[in-house]
């Protein structure tokens, strides 16, 4: 049977803020080394599954990110936009949608984004085993041997073995699923020997979850059977949008797994970790003699076991202990090693009180290329755009701001109102409240402006699209 890898790249990236936004979740951080999390789940299945049947879920607003991190590691995929988000059911079931019309009986192995893997080896070879048992219609999870009592994780209890699994690999039937236990709960699955950390990852025949979908959650089936006629006619993004906002938002493991007389169990030694926390980040990196985990620009003195990360700007820090410090262009996290687990609820209260820190990163990736916010205050913001070549923003207009802008490399082609100009570096145009314009890059180099925004508002939701190359209209 073919075998196809689905890669659920979304999530809400609240865990380890500033560094995550829920724009920017930690899928695409590069936290341990060169690669992002993303593109290391990429390359660990590059060798078992080709690019032609990679398909990775995402959020619409994310898969810029995605399709750019992609390119980076010289490999592509099959990019399947959600225009909003439903939760692991809806997405592992459009994307079996997508795989359905294309290989009818295919295998297909469901990954998180946001995963670590220390032992990629152990790891492919139990997805091997894995396969042998989803072609004969298993349902199957990776079930995570546990080496400490962990309160963060959901658990999976197994019950009795399979006796006629395809491999020498111990293989048991589910019998149950806990949610984040307390400590003494957790501690006595850990002394139990009987309950693994349930890491997210799955393989069965696209046939049969879909089946199992149909049993267990008959209005996404039905969903589903409306989408899937649509993928390829002109109006699919109209369809998806409209059924999927009217989907109910369930996890695959709620709403199907836990239901299914078909799920089993394979415990698993891969040096696994969903690295939720900073204070997990500091125990998987490199430490120096003390303990510490510290930027390039850090200047420290006799700091013990801490995490101190800079975006770029000098930080000095002196006799930290067990201390967390990550500074990004514009927010900064101080937070005690024991209590990295309370970042989300951080997050909720600014969340309460309209941060835009939680939402969007300094640097922020278009389809067309990207722009970073350099400074802003009470009406005015001013940004750096990059288009690259061949990009162009669309037509559109703004309500309530004015926008001046001043070219520092490339050539700029602008249309403002019924004009067209074409400006080169140290040239600047002023585009009024309200004209309809569109910035584009028709040279071989990336251009770049510097935008001045005055306004009553400066949200980017005060866009008004008329034209666009990439469907955002």
């Amino acid at each position: 049977m073919p075998i196809h890898a689905v890669i659920l790249a979304g999530g809400g990236g609240r865990r380890l803020w500033p560094l995550s936004r829920t724009l920017y979740p930690k899928q695409f951080l590069a936290l341990l080394g060169e690669h992002s999390l993303l593109q290391r789940t990429v390359l660990r299945i590059h060798d078992m599954i080709p690019a032609e049947r990679l398909w990775i879920v995402t959020a619409q607003e994310q898969s810029f990110y995605v399709q750019s991190q992609l390119g980076d590691i010289g490999h592509s995929g099959r990019i399947i936009a959600e225009p909003q988000g439903r939760n692991t059911a809806a997405a592992v079931g459009l994307a079996a949608c997508h795989i359905q019309q294309r290989d009818p009986e295919a295998v297909t192995v469901v990954l998180p984004a946001d995963h670590w893997i220390k032992k990629p080896q152990e790891f492919l070879s139990l997805i091997q085993d894995a396969i042998a048992l989803a072609e004969r219609g298993a349902l199957v999870t990776l079930g995570i041997i546990p080496d400490q009592a962990e309160t963060g994780y959901g658990y999976i209890c197994r019950g009795e073995p399979l006796t006629n699994a395809p491999s020498e690999q111990s293989v048991y039937a589910v019998s149950r699923f806990v949610e984040k236990p307390n400590i003494s709960d957790a501690r006595r699955y850990v002394d139990s020997g009987e309950y693994y950390w349930n890491a997210g990852i799955f393989v069965w025949r696209t046939s049969v979850i879909m089946d199992e979908i149909a049993a267990h959650l008959p209005a996404l089936s039905q969903g589903l059977e409306e989408i899937a006629p649509a993928l390829h006619r002109a109006d699919e993004k109209d369809t998806l949008k409209r059924v999927y906002a009217q989907l109910a938002s369930v996890s695959i493991d709620h709403g199907v797994l836990e239901k299914s007389s078909r799920l089993v169990v394979m415990p698993a030694a891969i040096g696994w970790s969903d690295l939720g926390k900073w204070s997990t980040i500091h125990q998987f990196s490199d430490q120096d003699e003390r303990g510490n985990v510290l930027s390039p620009s850090v200047l420290d003195i006799e700091s013990e076991n801490s995490l101190v990360y800079s975006s770029g700007r000098t930080i000095a820090t002196i006799g930290l202990k067990n201390m967390i410090v990550v500074d990004t262009p514009d927010a900064l996290l101080v937070c005690a090693q024991e209590r990295t687990s309370e970042v989300g609820s951080l997050v909720q209260q600014l969340l309460a009180r309209g941060d835009q820190t939680v939402h969007t990163p300094n640097m922020v990736r278009r389809p067309w290329g990207s722009y970073t916010v350099l400074e802003e205050g009470p009406q005015f913001k001013v940004k750096r755009i990059v288009v690259e070549p061949g990009g162009g923003l669309s037509l559109q207009r703004h309500r309530r701001r004015s926008e001046h802008w001043v070219v520092i490399s490339g050539v700029a082609t602008i249309i403002r109102g019924e004009e067209e100009l074409t400006l080169g570096v140290d040239q600047s145009t002023y585009i009024p409240q309200g004209t309809k314009h569109r910035l584009s890059n028709r040279g071989t180099q990336p251009l770049q402006i510097i935008e001045v925004q005055t306004g009553a508002y400066l949200g980017e939701d005060d866009i008004e699209r008329l034209e666009d190359v990439y469907g955002r209209v």
